[in-house]
């Protein structure tokens, strides 16, 4: 099993993390964090740590700062953040920092899931250790990277996919298929067949708007809406 540190000022965000990282196969939850100083005592009292899922806003400090104290104490475990941070320089530091993998709230649980994947495919390639050709430092690359755009269903364009995505992100609020065909060009069964597709890879959230009579109304909106 993978042990997780789920770091988070808020209890109750923590707790849903937690919950999420309990529903991918492969991971534990070995504690949760609401403070930096908790994080890293928590590292320190733990028998084993695999992976924290760090938020960068705590209380009293950063989950940069919290990373760097890791590696200055000698601590290795990976780290993803998770958090309302989405400003360039932190991304870079971040990245810089070493952190594998970067994922903005909020989130469905599907985008989550997909980023811890990608993590035990990439424990996955390195365990297995020795040298590796160009072949093998790709897929050690790949699987490092996985986790951000799903392979499409037979079917589906990439293209097409890009143009719903950047209407409903540049949206000011949900909108329906109609509307997303009007911004776009695109049919109505189109749009709503692509909606369709992106909410149920997590990257799309829906909900439902009722009227007077009649069925409600389907409506989406990106699921990293700040």
């Amino acid at each position: 099993m993978i042990e997780v540190l789920v770091v988070d000022d808020d209890v109750r965000v923590a707790r849903v993390n937690a919950a999420y990282v309990g529903k991918v196969a492969g991971f534990h939850v070995a504690g949760e964090a609401h403070s930096a100083a908790e994080a890293l005592s928590r590292l320190e009292s733990l028998v084993q740590v695999d992976l924290v899922l760090l938020d960068h806003y705590l209380p009293d400090g950063t989950g940069l700062a919290v990373v760097q104290e890791m590696r200055r104490r000698g601590h290795q475990t990976d780290v993803i953040m998770v958090t309302a941070a989405r400003d360039v320089s932190t991304v870079q530091a971040a990245m810089r920092q070493g952190a594998l993998q970067y994922l903005v709230k909020p989130f469905a649980f599907a985008g989550l899931r997909a980023k811890l994947e990608a993590y035990a495919e990439l424990r996955r390639t390195l365990d297995g250790g020795g040298e590796a050709e160009q072949a093998e430092v790709d897929r050690i690359f790949g699987a490092l990277s996985a986790g951000g755009e799903p392979d499409l269903p037979k079917g589906h364009s990439a293209t097409t996919t890009e143009v719903v995505r950047r209407a409903l992100m540049t949206a000011e609020g949900p909108l329906s298929a109609q509307e997303i065909a009007d911004r776009t060009g695109l049919s109505r069964q189109t749009a709503q067949r692509y909606l369709k597709l992106l909410e149920r890879t997590g990257r799309a959230r829906l909900t439902l708007k009722y009227g007077d009579a009649g069925r409600p109304e389907h409506r989406y909106e990106w699921a990293t809406r700040a």
